[in-house]
């Protein structure tokens, strides 16, 4: 769609858009939406919550299954040298019921918990990543998953045992020009009698898209008589006349995944397969991402055990200046930090899969605070594994083969792993999102008092609103069991090392992030949402709470069930000490940073002011359009879809 024809909308139209798309409401209570509040509701996640006898023993069987398949049907080497995955390896997969971890054995699939799904994609995307995509994309945003929350019985029936065994699914959303700020989606639905929308519109980074049978498209029906319209979510068979799969892309990363550009032109689509009500596509899609986002912490979780591994193997075998690398501090600091990152990681996605399984909270906002640490965290940790192989890290796994050495991919999981910084909400939407989540009460009581459209009567009554609440609720950030020293006594049993002191201190700086942001709201008011710099500090201390409140927990919970309960002390202290220090200079940032400069020095690069800088280099890059056109109608290009079978 050209520029001219594509919607135009306001700063303030786009935000009413993913306003209204949100979940608002709270049925169930929120560990990590109460820590924002300054309230440690420890109990809402210790004793460790832990699944069902049948449902451990059915995932930890096909966990046997899929080890076995990684070991010996899975070719990393290959998938990374001809960037495919071989169909055969793919239609084994389909045999082995991967592709219907998820679903409900009713309809054919292997009903597998959240925390088991989680530990089979950790298993196969330490296999291949592209292979965890694959398998993550069908499952956790394509087809099954916005069909089991809001489908109908006929869709489940039609569609689930197709997904479970057969055929691929993928969610088309992006476009050409619009990423996170789907308001401005230009692909359109319209209306074609009582029984059919007819498609047209250009999906960019369709994943899954190139192989798929079936899709979950995102796309506007006109609001006319007897339609009220909006972005409306359905289901398309990927073969269906007028569909055109017209590139394939190629990344830095995951060079096997199936990602590519469909071209949607005059598809007639029955109306029987839209996804609950036209308008309701933008909802469907945020509460599908809920625990749809877990999985991509669960293949970091997966990465930072194998760094893990490769760092431990190979520190212990190199030596310099008369000893193991290990043992020279500057090494051994990273080793510790991919243990200790390791571990916290694990219990995030463990404590927040069985709080999905257990359906007992609400846990938008945990799944979010996984895929924004889990991703941050994952490629940090691919980064240490790099340096601490040296040159051989920077090395490809098939020239060290070439010459003699371990075949090991240490650059090839730092490129895998960075797309998971923008894959399903970007770090900087993801600071965003959870902001918004987090100072939801704030808004709820004082939205009309700091919104600057509003009458002096309703501000008003957001005042004598507001002052009943914060009467309440400041008094209770000033003191807490954070201060006194026997709180949480049972998290430091004898011999072991002291966590009680790590909680003690989530307790304290939860209160202090609480005050900070209340501080924040009345000093900025209604341009608090334009401090996208502080609110991501915010964001960041919370999720540093959440990590040293999972791997306490969790390390508590090794104790009692595990024979390495002293081990995971150990390293859920270590953890909490780095975090710890993490978590103080984020604090110190809140007040103490380069913002105002950073936005005076961005308005001079923007305006052309330091040009003169950028003098002395050439520009490599080709000619061509910054955004591809994305003019409805016919395509001109070769169809490249190939499903497998």
């Amino acid at each position: 769609m050209s520029a001219t024809s594509r919607p135009k909308v306001s700063e303030r139209e786009a935000r009413e858009v993913a306003e209204a798309a949100r979940e608002q409401d709270w049925r169930k209570p929120s560990f990590a939406k109460e820590l924002f509040l300054g309230r440690f509701r420890l109990d809402l996640i210790h004793p460790h919550p832990l699944p069902a006898d049948e449902d451990a023993q059915r995932g930890e069987e096909f966990l046997a299954k899929l080890r076995d398949f990684c070991e010996t049907k899975i070719d990393s080497a290959r998938i990374e040298r001809e960037s495919q995955i071989p169909d055969e390896t793919i239609n084994g997969l389909k045999e082995l019921g991967a592709f219907g971890m998820k679903i409900d054995t009713k309809y054919g699939g292997l009903g597998l918990t959240q925390v088991y799904y989680n530990k089979s994609l950790a298993l196969v995307g330490s296999a291949s990543p592209a292979i965890g995509a694959l398998l993550s994309a069908h499952q956790s945003i394509g087809v099954p998953q916005p069909l089991k929350i809001f489908g109908t019985q006929e869709q489940k029936d039609t569609f689930l045992p197709r997904c479970a065994r057969t055929d691929i699914s993928a969610f088309l959303l992006t476009e050409p020009d619009v990423g996170s700020d789907p308001a401005r989606l230009a692909t359109t639905a319209v209306p074609d009698g009582d029984d059919t929308y007819v498609l047209d519109g250009v999906k960019l980074w369709t994943t899954n898209g190139v192989v798929a049978d079936l899709l979950v498209v995102m796309a506007r029906v006109p609001k006319s008589e007897g339609h009220k319209g909006g972005i409306t979510a359905f289901v398309v068979e990927a073969a269906d006349e007028g569909i055109t799969v017209e590139n394939r892309n190629a990344f830095m990363g995951l060079r096997g995944i199936e990602n590519g550009v469909t071209r949607f032109h005059q598809v007639r689509v029955p109306a029987a397969n839209r996804i609950g009500p036209e308008g309701a596509g933008l909802k469907i899609a945020l509460t599908t991402l809920n625990t749809g986002r877990l999985s991509l912490p669960a293949m970091c979780v997966g990465a930072g055990k194998w760094c893990l591994k490769i760092a431990r193997e190979w520190s212990a075998e190199r030596e310099q200046w008369g000893r193991q690398v290990a043992f020279h501090e500057a090494v051994g600091a990273k080793i510790s930090f991919i243990a200790a990152t390791s571990f916290a990681l694990e219990a995030v996605l463990d404590l927040s899969s069985q709080m999905a399984d257990e359906d007992r909270n609400d846990i938008r906002i945990e799944a979010a605070l996984a895929k924004l640490y889990g991703s941050e965290m994952g490629c940090l940790m691919a980064d240490e594994l790099v340096q601490i192989r040296g040159g051989r890290g920077f090395e490809t796994a098939e020239s060290l083969a070439a010459r003699g050495e371990r075949a090991v991919p240490a650059e090839q999981v730092l490129r895998d792993l960075r797309i998971n910084r923008i894959f399903e909400g970007s770090t900087e939407i993801m600071h965003l999102l959870i902001a918004r989540e987090a100072v939801d009460a704030h808004l709820s009581v004082a939205g009309d008092l700091i919104a600057p459209e509003k009458s002096l009567t309703d501000k008003a009554k957001a005042g004598a609103k507001a002052g009943g609440f914060y009467a309440k609720w400041l008094p209770k950030l000033v003191a807490g069991p954070g201060q006194l020293p026997r709180t949480y006594a049972e998290f430091h049993p004898s011999g072991h090392p002291d966590l009680s002191t790590h909680l003690r201190y989530v307790e304290r700086s939860a209160r202090k992030l609480a005050r900070s942001t209340f501080y924040a709201m009345s000093r900025w008011q209604g341009r608090m949402e334009t401090k996208q710099g502080f609110l991501g500090r915010i964001v960041d201390i919370g999720a540093e709470l959440f990590a040293m409140s999972a791997s306490c927990v969790r390390a508590e919970l090794l104790r009692t069930t595990e024979p390495h309960g002293r081990e995971a002390y150990q390293l859920a202290d270590a953890f909490c000490r780095q975090s710890r220090i993490r978590v103080d200079e984020l604090f110190d940032r809140l007040w103490t940073n380069t913002d105002d400069i950073d936005r005076k020095v961005v308005k001079g690069v923007i305006g052309g002011t330091y040009t003169w800088l950028e003098q002395g280099v050439v520009d490599p890059s080709g000619d061509g359009p910054w955004i591809a056109d994305a003019t409805p109608g016919p395509s001109k290009r070769e169809n490249v879809h190939r499903p497998i079978r």
